[in-house]
């Protein structure tokens, strides 16, 4: 195989390799949240995966905001080995009707707090919440979270999707179909890691096909040439 079709191949397996690596390590340091069974008008685990993005320091507290403006008529917290968890209950702005429930105070932030160590450097846990009812009528929610480390540096994920530091958001479209939920959420590092995968086995295929593709072309138009000149 000619030695420019080598190294094209491997240029481009190369650039594939770091552009995935930084995506999976840009989506494993968030915080995002997850569901198994979240759809409109009824109730869902919701899963709070947090990794600690430090090589020194752990992990020590997690405060998850709920909304305001559709709140939950049940909020049930996850009790976890090595953590406490407390539930802050407030008076609404005004009164939200839940379903056949109407609410002037819910709860608006649910916090975890490490009794031990926490969660190591370069490791992650999960925090899960039993809600409901979930809206209907929208196709996301979304949980600002604070995550405290060992240090004291807080960590606020706030912002929009597309910024450094995103706020967890659960996307209740999606939710409808469970398995489609946990396999295909772009929020999930594992998904994007598979996708990611997906890509780079498409692009090593198209550069190896590429330097294959043209010898084989080639050497059958020697071939029919030579037999050509073997009949005359």
């Amino acid at each position: 195989m000619p030695k420019k079709f080598v190294l094209r191949a491997a240029a481009i397996a190369a650039a594939s390799t770091l552009v995935l690596a930084g995506a999976a390590t840009s989506a494993a340091a968030h915080v995002t949240v997850s569901s198994p069974d979240a759809k409109p008008g009824g109730y869902a685990k919701l899963v709070f995966r947090v990794p600690t993005e430090s090589d020194d320091t752990s992990t020590t507290k997690l405060v998850v905001s709920l909304p305001k403006d559709r709140p939950f008529a049940h909020v049930g917290a996850q009790v976890k080995d090595g953590w406490k968890v407390e539930k802050k209950t407030e008076k609404l702005p005004t009164p939200v009707k839940v379903g056949d429930v109407t609410l002037s105070e819910a709860v608006t932030t649910v916090t975890w707090t490490a009794t031990t160590a926490g969660i190591p450097p370069n490791d992650f846990d999960e925090f899960a919440l039993s809600v409901g009812r979930l809206p209907e009528g929208v196709d996301s929610l979304s949980f600002p979270a604070d995550q405290t480390y060992s240090d004291g540096e807080v960590v606020k994920w706030a912002e929009a999707a597309e910024a450094e530091r995103p706020a967890p958001t659960l996307k209740l479209a999606a939710a409808i179909a469970p398995v489609a939920a946990t396999t295909a959420d772009s929020s999930d590092p594992v998904a994007r890691w598979l996708g990611g995968a997906g890509l780079l086995v498409g692009l090593l295929g198209l550069a190896f096909g590429l330097a294959f593709g043209l010898r084989p072309r080639k050497a059958a138009q020697a071939g029919t040439t030579d037999a050509r000149k073997a009949q005359s």
